[in-house]
């Protein structure tokens, strides 16, 4: 079966009623977590974000907590594991602020982790790609935003 397009599938959703699409709604968390998180996500979070970012903060220091330490193999994909979270999370929301707060979060964490991300080029790259990451999201943001979170940035990179 080939998937339709996005506008198909909307022309065809607005001719269907309330209930119909309630019951496609439950029909379709049921097939994948992420449909479910996100749906979790629409209903119950989107009206508080600074809620959302910081439940994502909390999940974050765990995660930075259960960290295997003894190589830097475990400890790169544990990093890895943790952003490619936090980057789904970031998807749901769709704000830059999220965005660049979330990922200025994960590389605070990530540089104050012991043993030194320095040690390792790869985890190295991981916080260099990321940076360059929030520059790009800074730069959508309003100006008091930019502002405020280029002084964030700076004093990130300064540390």
């Amino acid at each position: 079966m080939k998937a339709v397009t996005v506008k198909q599938l909307k022309d065809e959703l607005s001719y269907k009623s309330a209930n119909e699409l309630k019951e496609l709604c439950l029909h379709l968390s049921k097939f994948k977590k992420e449909n479910k998180e996100l749906l979790t996500y629409l209903l119950f979070e989107s009206h508080n974000e600074e809620g959302y970012i910081q439940s994502i903060k909390d999940q974050m220091d765990e995660q930075f907590e259960t960290i295997n330490t003894n190589s830097f193999y475990y400890i790169r994909k544990s990093v890895r594991k943790i952003l490619s979270l936090i980057k789904k999370y970031i998807r749901y929301s769709k704000k830059k602020e999220t965005e660049t707060e979330l990922l200025l979060y994960f590389c605070q964490k990530l540089k104050a982790f012991r043993p030194s991300i320095k040690r390792s080029t790869r985890l190295q790259n991981v916080f260099d790609t990321q940076v360059r990451m929030i520059k790009k999201a800074i730069e959508k943001l309003h100006e008091d935003l930019q502002y405020d979170y280029q002084l964030e940035l700076n004093d990130l990179l300064d540390e």
